[in-house]
């Protein structure tokens, strides 16, 4: 099918910023959501298995390698075959995997089970973000980026205390069912309303022309050190979900609940952060905001290395750090996940993806770094400052760089003029 190419920047879009925003949320949140909606089982998934920590964990960091890895994939498949089916037919892997973990009759059987949850969750990322970038560059990118992570803030802000609530009331099994449905509820919202955002295109879903778009990717600086930025920052924030159960509720003691209830402070600092940044960008372009995230950050890794180095864990000694660097992250995230897919509108899923890799993948490995250590608050303590310290070199590496010629770039995005696969 032949269309005449034509630029976001300049068509009318099909969908509403607000719109855009609403579904790239729901569509983001269920990555980090069954996350946190697992984590304070995961103690009792210990003895309900009669297994060791160690496996447990693996539940975790598999489920980072699924939706990592996944995200490769997922992301250029929608690039060919439309947003649309790609997001319903992950989200039902998602759903398969949600009922096997509900019914796992070992800790082998969910630890597989989970990982399979991680690939149907990937499409979550990789397609919010490249209907944006369909759709919107920018500042209106950043404003939409900043509006999903304002939404964002509000689920895995309540999913750890949903969860703990749950296990307690009706055990670890009912996680699964809110995890299930939860799944199927965003498929049923993607079919009815996100509108397809680009024309089927299967040459872009072949061997060679995946190939060239990763390489494109890999061989661009602008690309490279804007998507470290964002997968530095967040995947600390991943990498710390390993240790933290093990920590605030083994080491200092607190229930599942109010394990919960405490990480309400990381996500409603990041909420907090996404109003100020929200009223900020009325009057400054989303990009002067990053070097003042990034403050933050460097102010929350230092305090967390030097407390949980030299004196022992509390829950504020933990959270306090973790929740300052959270508040940092918001006015880090809109700019930086702009920049890594403007230049690539013709392959904004695989340019998605990628990035989003970045993020996972940064947080499988720092989870497994977290593990290594004998001391989880120890691994803490030096594994988070270290991809903290090396997202900060990154973004002064990054800004040094000239900015792209976005309006060169052709994109195979529809407009509603044009004819729909």
């Amino acid at each position: 099918m032949n269309v005449q190419p034509h630029f976001a920047t300049t068509a009318q879009p099909l969908m509403s910023e607000r719109r855009v925003a609403l579904i790239g949320a729901i569509l983001v949140a269920i990555g980090p959501t069954s996350m946190a909606l697992f984590t304070p089982a995961m103690p009792e998934i210990v003895q309900a298995f009669g297994t060791t920590e160690q496996m447990v964990k693996l539940t975790l960091t598999l489920y980072f390698a699924g939706f990592a890895f996944a995200q490769l994939i997922c992301g250029p498949l929608s690039d060919g075959w439309g947003r649309r089916p790609v997001t319903i037919a992950f989200m039902g892997i998602y759903c398969v995997a949600s009922a096997a973990a509900l019914f796992a009759p070992s800790i082998e059987v969910l630890i597989i089970s989970r990982f399979v949850q991680g690939v149907g969750a990937a499409v979550g990322i990789a397609i919010s973000r490249a209907v944006v970038r369909d759709l919107f560059t920018r500042d209106q990118s950043a404003r939409i980026m900043n509006l999903i992570g304002l939404i964002l803030g509000v689920a895995p802000a309540a999913a750890p205390t949903l969860g703990g609530l749950t296990m307690e009331v009706f055990g670890w099994h009912a996680i699964f069912i809110l995890m299930f449905a939860a799944g199927a509820g965003i498929a049923i919202t993607v079919y009815t309303s996100l509108r397809e955002t680009v024309v089927r295109d299967l040459s872009r879903v072949q061997p060679k022309a995946l190939v060239r778009s990763y390489a494109t990717l890999l061989k661009s600086r602008y690309f490279l050190y804007s998507a470290i930025v964002v997968g530095g920052t967040t995947g600390a924030i991943y990498a710390q979900a390993t240790a933290l159960p093990f920590i605030l509720m083994t080491r200092v003691g607190l229930t599942p609940s109010q394990f919960g209830v405490g990480m309400l402070m990381q996500s409603g600092f990041y909420f907090i952060g996404n109003i100020v940044v929200r009223r900020l960008m009325r009057r400054m372009h989303a990009v002067a905001l990053v070097p003042v995230g990034l403050c933050f950050t460097a102010i929350g890794i230092t305090t967390l290395f030097y407390l949980l180095t030299f004196t022992e864990p509390t829950f504020l000694k933990v959270m306090g750090p973790i929740a300052f660097a959270a508040f940092g992250l918001a006015f880090i995230m809109p700019a930086m996940t702009t920049a890594s897919l403007a230049p690539f509108p013709h392959i904004a899923g695989a340019a998605s993806a990628l990035a989003g890799f970045f993020q996972m993948g940064s947080g499988m490995v720092g989870g497994l770094l977290i593990a290594a250590f004998p001391d989880p608050v120890l691994g803490l303590a030096i594994v988070v400052p270290v991809m903290g310290v090396i997202s900060i070199i990154c973004w002064f590496l990054w800004r040094r760089l000239p900015e792209p010629a976005l309006a060169s770039v052709k994109t195979n995005a529809v407009t509603p003029d044009s004819p729909q696969s």
